[in-house]
């Protein structure tokens, strides 16, 4: 499996962004590896489309992207605290980091700081 954040979904969402072409080039090479993302990410990156009122046009492209939800667990506050004490990452950024934990997946993300930590503990990084 393969985690995505936010910084890739908006970039393969807005043609305009500009990491759109190679949101879209590692998008299309992932083959047949699932794909996911947090639901606080999905949130998160559908926040611009409903203030734009496009948010089905915008919930349907994640969804023919394959993107399976990754809900947060019942019992991952202490994870997640664990990982936003060692990070300094924000908490959205840490439920990337638990998601693809869990799942025993790559993270793929153009958030620098994102990347450097999902090495930093393990996690291989698929860009950024």
């Amino acid at each position: 499996m393969i985690v995505l954040d936010a910084s890739l979904l908006i970039a393969h969402l807005d043609a305009g962004d500009a990491n759109h072409e190679e949101a879209e080039e590692l998008l299309a090479g992932t083959g047949s590896a699932r794909l996911g993302a947090s639901t606080i990410t999905l949130a998160e990156i559908l926040v611009a489309p409903a203030r734009q009122g496009k948010l089905e046009p915008a919930w349907a492209a994640v969804k023919k992207l394959g993107v399976e939800e990754i809900p947060v667990m019942a019992d991952s506050a202490p994870r997640l605290a664990e990982l936003r004490a060692k990070t300094g990452l924000k908490m959205p950024d840490c439920c990337v980091l638990e998601a693809a934990g869990r799942n025993n997946a790559k993270v793929a993300t153009f958030d620098k700081s994102l990347a450097n930590a999902a090495k930093g503990i393990g996690l291989t990084r698929s860009t950024g």
